[in-house]
C-alpha cells in the first residue's frame, strides 16, 4: 500500500501562540499567590480577614504593626488578588474576595484559604479583635443613645418603614401558615412597631437591643398596645447566648448594617435558633451614599447579597427565598430568609467551626431573666 504523504505548511501546525501566552500569564499569576503568601504576617492578616474586613489602622491596632509596614502588606496581598478593598464612604476596609475557584490561580487561593481557616489565632490577637469590635459597636451605641428621640426620621432618610416591614411580615406568615411558635426573638427592634405583628406569631416574643434608650422606646409602644408576651432584653447576640435563649424564629428588621461584625451576628442567630428554626432580616444592599454613615449611624454601606449568602452557609443555615425592593433614592433592600436544618446539625465552615476569635460586639448585662 502505498501511503500520499505531502509536506505541512505553516497554514496546516497549529498555532500554539495565543495558548502559550495565557500558559505564562498563569504561571506568573500563580507564582505571584504563593510569593505574596511567603509571609507569616500576611498569612496571619488573611485568617482574620476571614469573617470580618477591617481598615488599615484597626489592622495596626490588631497586629501592633506600624501603618507603613501595614500598607505595604495589604499592597503585596492586594497585587496577588488575595484582598480586595471595601470604600465605606471617606473609610477603606480590606476583606478576602468571593471566588469561583474557575481557574488554577483562585483554585489556590482557595485552598490556601481553606488551609487558613483550619489555624488557630493566638489569644493576643483573639483580644485585640475584640477591642476593635468594642469600639465599633461603641460607636454604633454612641449614636442611638444620641438620636433615640429622633430614631424613626433618621431611619425614614433611606427607606420608610412599611417598604421593608411588609415583606418581612409576608414571610414569615406564609412560612408559619398560621401557627404559631412558641418563641420568637427580635433583634434591634427600634421604637418597636414590628412588636404589634410577632406578637401574634408566637408565645412568647424577645427583643433585644443593645442601647437602653432604645428598648425603653420599644417597651413603651407595648405598653401602649398592650402587647403582654413580649420580653425585653438589654444586650446583644453574645449576651443572649451566654443566657442560654433559644428560639424558632429570629427577625432582624435594617439591623445588620449598624453591627461591629454582621458574620458574627448571622453565626449568632444560627446558635440561637432551635432545629428547623429561621432566621429573616432585611437590610441594604450595597450602596455609595456615605452619608448615612454620619446621618443614619451606619457602620456599613449596605451588602452584596453574596456577602449575606456566605455568612449564612459558613454558619451551617440554608438560604430560602430572597425579595429584593428597590427605593426611589437609590437604595435598594433585601429581604433574606435562611433556614436552621431540623436534624439540627450545623455544618461549620471556616472560621465558625474554629475556636471563637472573640465577639466583636458589646455585651450588656440583661435586665430579664429568661
Amino acid at each position: 500500500m502505498l501511503l500520499n504523504f505531502r509536506p505541512m505548511n505553516d497554514s496546516m501546525l497549529p498555532h500554539s501562540d495565543g495558548a502559550d501566552t495565557e500558559a505564562v500569564a498563569d504561571y506568573a499569576e500563580l507564582a505571584g499567590v504563593y510569593k505574596a503568601c511567603g509571609d507569616a504576617l500576611r498569612l496571619e492578616i488573611l485568617r482574620v480577614l476571614e469573617r470580618n474586613a477591617y481598615g488599615v489602622l484597626e489592622l495596626c491596632s490588631i497586629f501592633d504593626v506600624k501603618q507603613s509596614a501595614m500598607s505595604h502588606h495589604l499592597k503585596v496581598l492586594a497585587k496577588a488578588r488575595m484582598v480586595e478593598a471595601q470604600r465605606e464612604g471617606n473609610s477603606i476596609f480590606y476583606r478576602r474576595p468571593i471566588l469561583a475557584g474557575d481557574d488554577s490561580a483562585e483554585l489556590a487561593r482557595l485552598q490556601l484559604f481553606s488551609n487558613l481557616d483550619l489555624m488557630p489565632l493566638t489569644t493576643d490577637t483573639r483580644d485585640r479583635i475584640g477591642n476593635v469590635g468594642e469600639q465599633r459597636a461603641q460607636q454604633s451605641q454612641a449614636f442611638f443613645s444620641r438620636y433615640a428621640e429622633h430614631f424613626q426620621a433618621h431611619q425614614e432618610l433611606i427607606a420608610e418603614y412599611p417598604l421593608y416591614a411588609t415583606p418581612v411580615r409576608d414571610m414569615l406568615q406564609q412560612q408559619l401558615a398560621g401557627e404559631k411558635v412558641n418563641r420568637l426573638l427580635e433583634i434591634g427592634p427600634g421604637e418597636g412597631a414590628f412588636l404589634e405583628d410577632l406578637s401574634t406569631m408566637a408565645d412568647s416574643v424577645i427583643a433585644l437591643d443593645n442601647s437602653e434608650e432604645m428598648l425603653q422606646k420599644a417597651r413603651d409602644f407595648a405598653d401602649a398596645r398592650h402587647l403582654s408576651n413580649v420580653r425585653f432584653i438589654v444586650g446583644d447576640t453574645r449576651s443572649a447566648l451566654e443566657q442560654g435563649v433559644s428560639v424558632d424564629v429570629i427577625v432582624m428588621n435594617m439591623v445588620l448594617h449598624h453591627v461591629a461584625s454582621p458574620a458574627d451576628m448571622i453565626r449568632d442567630c444560627a446558635a440561637l435558633l432551635r432545629p428547623g428554626g429561621m432566621l429573616v432580616l432585611s437590610d441594604l444592599s450595597r450602596h455609595d451614599q456615605s452619608w448615612a454613615r454620619e446621618s443614619c449611624g451606619d457602620l456599613w454601606l449596605g451588602f452584596d447579597s453574596t456577602e449575606i449568602s456566605r455568612w449564612g452557609a459558613q454558619s451551617g443555615l440554608t438560604e430560602g427565598e430572597s425579595i429584593y425592593i428597590g427605593v426611589r433614592n437609590g437604595f435598594q433592600i433585601q429581604v433574606r430568609q435562611f433556614l436552621l436544618p431540623k436534624n439540627g446539625s450545623r455544618t461549620l465552615t471556616g472560621e465558625a467551626a474554629c475556636q471563637s476569635e472573640g465577639s466583636a460586639t458589646s455585651t450588656h448585662p440583661s435586665h430579664c431573666n429568661l
